[in-house]
């Protein structure tokens, strides 16, 4: 490694580079100046055109897992690989190049140093281009004699874009083809003649020439051909690019077919050459071997040849041209499989149709000279020459390239994957199937072609209309491409294997080949974001949302629907649709706001979708979503969407007009002696056209009560009573009434000592607002306090005034004393109210005798059980029945003494005063203590019924004491 202080560099081979598509490509990179170890490791990258901004992870000296799932497949096979020059520099090796490998490719060194410092990695593109070199030549099988001249021509072509250069070579293949190709004579990409080691001294002399006729034509001439030149002889054409380091790269390299050449000596008295058009067959192609003897004055003499296979005898000939055959082979020869001939006294042939399996290995010529024809014992030499012949099965050829143009869709894109077959000599039967990642070693039959053409859906595939239907054709004899219109969704995803049979004589080969797509879901990366340019509105004003919806694919080109959904203020539960904005355009109104659609409009613009609202309402204000859906393309009917996504909460709030309302706040107070009360509510300020609501209130003059609602007076006037206003005659006595525009009235009617308190309203300010009413505001008055004005002689109304308590059994009746005490002068009158005493400080008034005889019942439901007897004038006593465990309580009464001044005139409240406590108590009315006690024998029941009696006196003050502290 370089020293401490030494800055790592990356090199990469200087680009860009032009190399031809099924070429083999490599790409070298080194490291320098850095710390580690000495072997560094290597990571190549690609940048493809059509995302030059995304990686593409090919291949690692150092993770298996390194490559996407694109080259995966590849890079197992070793169709592309690192090969490791030394420690710290690689060759990439692309073993076939593809038109999709062209890009920018990265070589990448992951860091070893102590610190970063230098460069990581180097970039360089390549570029691949079509190739189009061509060489051909006819193949021929000739037999000259020592001496003569031989004239060969090659036609070379090319037409790429580039500029390029071209070589073009003879070469000599001598034996079974395992030996080098020997050189004969090059024309260089420098436009020089070098001519091979073996043939330099007859090039020097002129025997070996290469002449350029025309643009594309090579001829090779070698004159006094010698025996050494016989063999197969083809011509090599290739062509050359200058890179940009000055070095010149072959890109291409094509050869042409071959021409068998035998060299009849002539210095020799016999001699036996065997050759074959194409030693290299493969089952089913035909064989044709000749046999050429080489003898002077051949036409005057005698030849036997006989044909062997691996040294075992096939057939043979006489010198009067009469054939043989092994008994084995016979039968082949009358079906016409194979045929055996003489064409003239040194030329011999031997034909196999079509070869089999059995048909391969060395075959010989030999041939004996006779004196004189058929005479065996006159034979003078035998000389023989043999050739091999390989015979490959069908099949060991056959090639499939799989691929892809669509290696990473979305859902609802197509798949598009070609197969290639190479090495078939007839027509294949295809199969494809679907290996889904989610299910390991299972696969899925997607569509299928017979040898005649006839197709057929895989059941998954003909079920699923919504992916389209399949379709697979051929292009080309070897060339086949399926088309899966849409795919479903992520499950679609993985590899898809070509299978292809050849079919031949009742045998079969296949050959398999698999391409890897992956499929994305069409929720991958959907996201939609709702805003508003105006989150806050004054009434009338007009207001926007705005929904930006964003995938990893473009939106454009799949149906899209866009619902707004709407959610009011201070409600819950689901939101409510607006309005839907369907893929065609169409635009469906919700039903839960019916006016929506008049003061609404929908607008879209690409991927951006708007809702305006025109004059907005308090009825607009709340939450605001949209809500995405969309579906897979090329598909209907649309059915369920592929994916939806819901955006944030955009609130909208509407401000209202600005409330003028002013309540007179002043407090007050209003005393009256008897009859009716008013309380006075006054509107000081408000708007020209609003609506009020009033609400009466009595706040008890205890300090810490709580206020009681008596009415509420609506803005359309319905009235709406408390709880504890809410009998017949609380109803009939507490009115509230509009006495002009802006002063409201609570009329108290008959009022008494228990209509005391302070009173107040609270007044809410309505507005009609196009399509409703409207609260802007409210406020609240002043308290006013009704009093009662009582004459001095109160003292002159006396009562019993002591506390006392009352046991009673459930189921009975009760008496609870009130009694004026004194004469009763003529000329007046009584009113009395019972009363249950309550903590919160608003006795329940049960029953109520007024002045001129009538009883009213306040607790309507009690009514059945009070009873107001009064055995004299002075007893207003109140008798309870039917006793309930809920009648325990405490209870008082209050006495109002009333005089009228003379004849006709109103009655005056003179004096007023109040009863003591009564508190009663109930005991369930079987089985009681009492019960069993007071049962027994006299003497124990005096003894133990005494404290009985003496409890409730002894009780007294204490129960007084705890009422008082009650009351406080």
């Amino acid at each position: 490694t370089g020293p401490a202080t030494a800055q790592r560099q990356v090199t990469v081979q200087e680009g860009p580079l032009y190399r031809t598509e099924g070429s083999h490509v490599t790409l070298w990179c080194k490291v320098s100046g850095y710390q580690g170890p000495a072997e560094q490791n290597f990571q190549w990258s690609i940048y493809l055109p059509s995302a030059p901004e995304r990686e593409v992870q090919i291949v690692s000296t150092v993770d298996p897992s390194f490559p996407y799932a694109i080259y995966t497949q590849r890079v197992r096979g070793r169709g592309i690989f690192v090969e490791r020059l030394q420690g710290d520099a690689v060759l990439l090796h692309i073993t076939e190049l593809q038109e999709r490998d062209a890009g920018q490719y990265e070589c990448h060194t992951p860091n070893t140093d102590e610190r970063y410092f230098g460069s990581y990695s180097a970039k360089t593109n390549l570029s691949v281009i079509p190739d189009t070199l061509s060489a051909s030549m006819a193949p021929q099988a000739l037999t000259l004699l020592e001496g003569d001249t031989l004239e060969l021509t090659c036609e070379v072509s090319k037409s790429t874009a580039q500029h390029t250069h071209l070589s073009v070579g003879w070469y000599l293949l001598q034996g079974a083809g395992e030996h080098r190709p020997k050189e004969i004579l090059t024309f260089s990409r420098d436009f020089i003649l070098k001519p091979g080691p073996s043939y330099e001294q007859r090039f020097l002399e002129g025997d070996v020439q290469l002449v350029k006729v025309g643009n594309t034509t090579y001829k090779l001439i070698i004159r006094g051909l010698k025996p050494s030149d016989q063999g197969q002889l083809y011509c090599e054409a290739t062509e050359w690019i200058e890179d940009p380091d000055k070095t010149w790269k072959d890109i291409s390299c094509k050869e042409t077919e071959r021409t068998s050449l035998v060299v009849v000596s002539q210095g020799r008295d016999l001699s036996v050459d065997i050759t074959a058009a194409e030693p290299s067959l493969s089952e089913g192609d035909p064989l044709q071997l000749n046999c050429v003897v080489g003898a002077p004055k051949s036409s005057s003499r005698h030849f036997q040849v006989i044909w062997l296979l691996n040294e075992m005898e096939v057939a043979r000939i006489d010198p009067q041209g009469v054939l043989t055959w092994e008994e084995e082979y016979e039968e082949r020869a009358k079906l016409r499989q194979l045929r055996a001939f003489k064409t003239s006294n040194t030329i011999y042939v031997l034909t196999i149709y079509e070869v089999g399996l059995k048909d391969k290995g060395t075959y010989q010529c030999s041939v004996s000279e006779m004196k004189t024809p058929g005479d065996l014992h006159s034979m003078q030499t035998n000389v023989s020459s043999g050739i091999q012949v390989n015979v490959k099965p069908i099949g060991y050829h056959l090639r499939l390239s799989v691929s892809t143009s669509t290696p990473r869709v979305t859902a609802g894109e197509p798949l598009i994957l070609q197969c290639e077959v190479q090495g078939a000599t007839g027509p294949v039967s295809l199969r494809w199937w679907h290996l889904p990642p989610q299910q390991p070693g299972h696969r899925v039959l997607v569509a299928s072609m017979e040898q005649d053409g006839t197709r057929s859906l895989g059941s998954a595939y003909r079920a699923r209309g919504t992916r389209g239907s399949p379709r697979l054709e051929k292009e080309s004899s070897g060339s086949f491409t399926l088309l899966i219109p849409s795919t479903l969704g992520e499950d679609d995803g993985g590899q898809y294997r070509c299978e292809a049979t050849h079919w031949s004589r009742g045998r079969s080969w296949t050959g398999k080949g698999e391409a890897a797509v992956l499929v994305s879901s069409m929720g991958l990366g959907l996201h939609a974001t709702l805003r508003s340019r105006i989150p806050i509105v004054s009434y009338g004003q007009s207001s926007e949302l705005f929904c930006q919806v964003n995938a990893s694919y473009p939106l454009e080109e799949v149906p899209v629907s866009v619902r707004w959904l709407f959610q009011p203020r201070r409600h819950t539960g689901p939101l409510q649709e607006l309005a839907r904005l369907l893929p065609d355009g169409t635009v469906l109104w919700g039903t839960a706001q019916p006016r929506f659609q008049e003061k609404a409009q929908l607008l879209k613009a690409g991927t951006s979708f708007w809702l305006h609202i025109h004059s907005a309402l308090p009825a607009s204000e709340g939450t605001y979503r949209c809500e995405v859906e969309v579906w897979r393309r090329n598909i209907l009917p649309l059915g369920p969407p592929a994916a939806s996504t819901s955006s944030n909460a955009v609130e909208i709030k509407v401000v209202l007009p600005e409330s003028k309302l002013q309540v007179a706040t002043k407090d007050s107070s209003v005393e009256i002696s008897s009859g009716n009360a008013a309380i006075e509510c006054r509107i000081v300020l408000a708007q020209n056209n609003s609506q009020f609501a009033v609400t009466w209130y009595l706040l008890p003059l205890l300090a810490d009560a709580t206020p009681l609602q008596i009415v509420r007076a609506s803005y359309k006037g319905i009235l709406e009573y408390g709880s504890q206003f809410s009998s017949p005659a609380q109803k009939s006595r507490f009115l509230s009434q509009r006495a002009s525009s802006n002063i409201f009235q609570l009329q108290i009617l008959s009022a008494d000592l228990g209509d005391q308190g302070r009173y107040y309203c609270v007044v809410e300010e309505w507005l009609w607002l196009v399509h409703g009413w409207y609260k802007l505001g409210e406020g609240t008055s002043g308290r006013t306090t009704l009093k009662f004005k009582v004459p001095g002689e109160q003292r002159e109304l006396q009562m019993e005034k002591s506390n006392r308590s009352v046991l009673a059994r459930e189921g009975e009746e009760v008496t609870l004393p009130c009694r004026l005490q004194g004469a009763l002068l003529p000329g007046t009158a009584f009113s009395a109210t019972w009363f249950q005493a309550k903590s919160d400080g608003r006795d329940r008034a049960l029953l109520a005798l007024r002045r001129d005889g009538s009883v009213e019942y306040p607790q309507e439901r009690l009514a059945g059980r009070l009873h107001l007897r009064r055995p004299s004038a002075a007893d207003f006593s109140l008798t309870l029945s039917s006793l309930q465990g809920e009648d325990a309580g405490a209870y008082y009464c209050q006495l109002q003494k009333w005089q009228q001044q003379s004849e006709g005139k109103e009655w005056a409240l003179r004096a007023s005063a109040r009863s003591g406590y009564t508190q009663l108590a109930t005991t369930p009315p079987e089985s009681t203590v009492l019960s069993r006690i007071c049962s027994s024998p006299p003497l124990l029941t005096f003894l133990l019924c005494l404290p009985l009696v003496l409890v409730p006196l002894l009780a007294l003050p204490f129960f007084v004491c705890w009422y008082c502290k009650f009351r406080k």
